[in-house]
């Protein structure tokens, strides 16, 4: 499996995956889409925080499930605690280090955000 390293702008917060990423999330809700964050999925056993846990700040809203995590001094998110699935991790893409989107094209799966419910119940209807 590919292996990668992430990090925020400063390098301050940095984290490793193993990921087959073929695929990215696109979720257009209110944060998502104003970060510019695609999202891949990655199971704990394959994600690896690097830096200390206590670089990271952590913003939620509306229900505050969701621990969207960034760096506390350069303010780049680098990966979520999705609510739909928060013993997983949502990587954000756009900052590892060692991955090229350009050139991997991976399909950009869009998610309605803006209405969650209604959108992950469609979702179980069809799995």
């Amino acid at each position: 499996m590919p292996h990668y390293t992430g990090s925020c702008h400063c390098g301050t917060v940095r984290f490793e995956i193993d990921a087959q990423i073929t695929q990215v999330t696109e979720c257009n809700c209110s944060v998502c889409r104003k970060k510019g964050i695609l999202h891949h999925r990655v199971a704990p056993e394959h994600f690896r925080l690097l830096s200390d846990d206590s670089t990271l700040g952590t913003y939620t809203f509306g229900t505050h499930l969701a621990k969207h995590h960034f760096c506390q001094r350069c303010g780049v998110h680098v990966f979520t605690r999705p609510r739909a699935a928060p013993h997983l991790y949502t990587v954000n893409v756009r900052v590892l280090d060692n991955y090229d989107i350009a050139a991997e094209q991976p399909t950009v799966v869009p998610f309605n955000g803006r209405e969650w419910e209604a959108s992950v119940a469609a979702l179980n209807r069809h799995s």
